[in-house]
């Protein structure tokens, strides 16, 4: 019997997916070893490697795919591409597979989820009512969800789901490259959307032109009473130009589960009564991951099985 693929693992899985991985390839932890110890092995077995295992917020490095020569496939767990070298992985002729489809409802989910509680204050009531501190009095007014306009920036799979569910809340505007068969106001660029919405969310992807597609620019569009909503990816945000409208209220709040430099966030956003945080957790539901997990798990069976 032939020995199972070598697969280097990029980041840490879920329980479902490392069993899965462990059982039907040579799993190397690659993100368990230090950098003198991961070019030691590859001295010797980078030849080995048909396949990589990763997190759409880790992706693979353009000097690992070089070093390894036989690789056939980067497996991602989610639908970000923005950490692949997309050009280098065609020249190389590696293919680069993601998890579409199965995460598009609970990240829609989340967003609706973060714009209720991001206008309402449920994370500060929360702690509000843990410290004891009701019978003290009551907690400052919240904003009204219904009869928001929502734009949604970036109307693909994700972007129509959450436009969807906005849209029994109150009227959806979109922004993209090129105008779609919606029933949605298009606006053709993210400054003419901000500047008609209330609540922008986020759910573009990640590339050289998206990158800081929020601006200072965008966010003044947005305004004093303007929130931001991003379940996309932190690169799209300038999280400086953000942080900045904060600080200076020409912004009302903003809700991200996703940051430039994951997993450090900024102490500033950390500390802001403005800010509703999460942990990139948009897909995080047992349903979604194990999907994910999967299609992943099926991906890499499908192109390194052997013939």
């Amino acid at each position: 019997m032939p020995a199972p693929p070598t697969v280097l693992q990029l980041c840490p899985f879920s329980a479902y997916l490392e069993s899965g991985l462990n059982s039907r390839f040579s799993v190397v932890r690659w993100f368990e070893m230090a950098p003198p110890a991961q070019t030691a092995w590859l001295a010797g077995h980078a030849g080995e490697v048909r396949g990589v295992a990763t997190g759409g917020h880790v992706g693979c490095s353009n000097e690992l795919m070089r070093a390894l020569p036989e690789l056939a496939l980067i497996a991602i767990n989610g639908v970000g591409v923005d950490k692949v070298d997309l050009q280098l992985a065609r020249q190389r002729n590696v293919r680069v597979s993601t998890t579409p489809g199965v995460l598009t409802e609970d990240v829609a989910d989340l967003a609706v989820g973060l714009v209720i509680g991001l206008l309402r204050g449920l994370a500060q009531a929360d702690a509000f009512v843990r410290a004891g501190s009701w019978a003290g009095g009551e907690r400052p007014l919240g904003r009204k969800v219904s009869g928001r306009r929502f734009g949604i920036l970036g109307l693909g799979q994700i972007g129509r789901a959450i436009a969807a569910r906005l849209s029994a809340f109150g009227p959806v505007a979109y922004s993209g490259p090129a105008r779609k068969t919606v029933p949605y106001t298009y606006f053709a660029d993210a400054a003419s959307l901000a500047a008609a919405s209330d609540v922008l969310v986020i759910a573009c992807p990640a590339n050289a032109s998206t990158y800081h597609l929020v601006n200072a620019e965008v966010l003044a569009g947005l305004g004093p009473d303007g929130y931001l909503v991003n379940v996309a990816r932190g690169a799209i945000v300038d999280e400086v130009a953000l942080l900045a409208a904060l600080a200076r209220g020409e912004l009302a709040g903003a809700a991200l589960d996703v940051f430039a430099n994951e997993p450090h966030v900024p102490e500033a956003l950390r500390s802001s009564e403005r800010v509703l945080l999460t942990p990139h957790v948009a897909s995080a539901t047992v349903e979604s991951r194990t999907a994910m997990a999967d299609m992943v798990l099926g991906n890499l069976a499908t192109l390194l099985a052997p013939g």
